[in-house]
């Protein structure tokens, strides 16, 4: 049962070192905007209209939360199962559907244009979650959650490697970036372009994200390393601020874990915020992208922080 913190500041955000003190607000508590959904995934937020969008995937859907008014209704039924979102650099919405096994764009005038689902004549398996790069390109990581069962897509086998994909900005040409991986989920740039982290769900013996050096003028990875061993824990899909922290959702279904997990560009655990859901997933938003929109589990929560989103989120 969800209970807001009467006090300030709020337990449920954890220093778990003294860097982390600087971004928590004396006075900003976690609230739960919404609730009633049977798996929240992928927020996004649109400044130009004040509201937030996430999928809630089992139910095949869309919803907006309004700023103004916190009021909610569905953005889209069916959905095609849409998992992971973000916006061009024009503004457009960008998202992963598990049930089409593409990624697509949503125009102004709401069309929907297909950037990719297929590669070297095979289908896509369940594209997860995507990114935006100031060059235009899209990247996004594509494991087979989405075609496992009913839950959540549509079964079938899968016909390709578990891989990041790059769609030039340009050109629309895709390309494997990095390729076999072991359940490539959430994802993120560093705020120079310079790092990509990439979670890698299936690790084992510990979940990871693992860091890739951004070469060839941003066209592909290199130096595959382990950035952040999760242990105990399920990192899902994350974001980065403009110092170059990670803001993961986390959880295994134990109150020691479900919430958000912030690590140091370094790497180094910094803080917590405890939720009583797992959380799947982040985006930064808000009128100066100050406010942590926190999909998890069957509800959408936030707070607000003291640091900014870095674009591209």
């Amino acid at each position: 049962m969800w209970q807001p913190s009467e006090r300030y500041p709020d337990p449920a955000v954890e220093i778990l070192d003294p860097a982390f003190l600087k971004y928590r607000i004396f006075s900003a508590a976690v609230e739960r905007l919404a609730t009633g959904c049977r798996w929240s995934e992928g927020p996004v937020w649109f400044g130009d209209g004040r509201f937030v969008l996430w999928s809630d995937i089992p139910n095949d859907r869309i919803l907006k939360w309004e700023e103004e008014t916190g009021a909610v209704s569905i953005f889209r039924k069916p959905s095609n199962f849409a998992n992971g979102h973000t916006r061009d650099r024009q503004g457009r919405l960008i998202g992963c559907e598990h049930g089409g096994r593409r990624v697509v764009r949503t125009e102004y005038d709401g069309s929907i244009t297909v950037l990719m689902d297929s590669f070297q004549g095979r289908r896509l398996n369940s594209p997860n979650d995507v990114v935006v790069k100031s060059d235009g390109s899209i990247w996004f990581t594509d494991p087979a959650f989405g075609i496992m069962g009913t839950y959540e897509g549509h079964p079938a086998p899968a016909q390709l490697p578990l891989n990041v994909y790059r769609i030039d900005g340009a050109t629309g040409e895709a390309t494997a970036v990095a390729v076999d991986l072991r359940a490539p989920n959430g994802l993120a740039f560093s705020p120079d372009e310079k790092i990509l982290y990439v979670v890698e769900s299936r690790a084992t013996p510990n979940r990871v994200i693992l860091a890739f050096d951004v070469v060839d003028a941003g066209r592909a990875l290199a130096n595959k390393r382990v950035f952040i061993d999760a242990g105990p824990g399920t990192p899902d899909g994350f974001r980065v601020d403009v110092d170059g922290n990670l803001w993961c959702g986390w959880g295994m279904g134990s109150a020691e874990l479900d919430g958000v997990m912030v690590f140091s560009p370094a790497g180094k655990p910094i803080g917590r915020i405890a939720l009583p859901e797992r959380c799947a997933n982040v985006c930064f938003g808000g009128r100066n992208q100050d406010r942590l929109f926190m999909a998890a589990s069957k509800s959408l929560y936030a707070i607000y922080v003291n640091t900014r989103g870095a674009p591209g989120g």
